[in-house]
């Protein structure tokens, strides 16, 4: 072997370590990158189900407050609890199918 391929095998050999390296350091980020998405998945989903509740809860207070209010909204009171029912009579359905 010559001095010169010598020299092109060591120069090879020094790029291909360069490559194997960031090859890993890829890898390791990817991981990291991956665990991270996983994290703001949850995160995400926590939210959501929090989200869900609190519009719950506040279809609820809207409900009471209907409910408890006096003769000055009758009508609104009526249509409100109206369509509770229907949705109670929905959901009836859907247990039943």
């Amino acid at each position: 072997m010559t001095d010169e391929e010598k020299k092109l095998l060591s120069t090879f050999e020094t790029q291909l370590r360069h490559l194997m390296y960031l090859h890993d350091e890829v890898k390791r980020e990817n991981v990291r990158l991956h665990t991270l998405l996983e994290e703001e998945r949850l995160k995400t989903d926590a939210l959501l189900a929090q989200c869900d509740e609190l519009k719950t809860s506040y279809a609820n207070l809207k409900a009471a407050t209907a409910i408890s209010l006096h003769d000055s909204d009758v009508k609104e009171t009526k249509l409100r609890l109206s369509k509770l029912v229907r949705e109670v009579d929905k959901c009836i359905a859907l247990l039943n199918e």
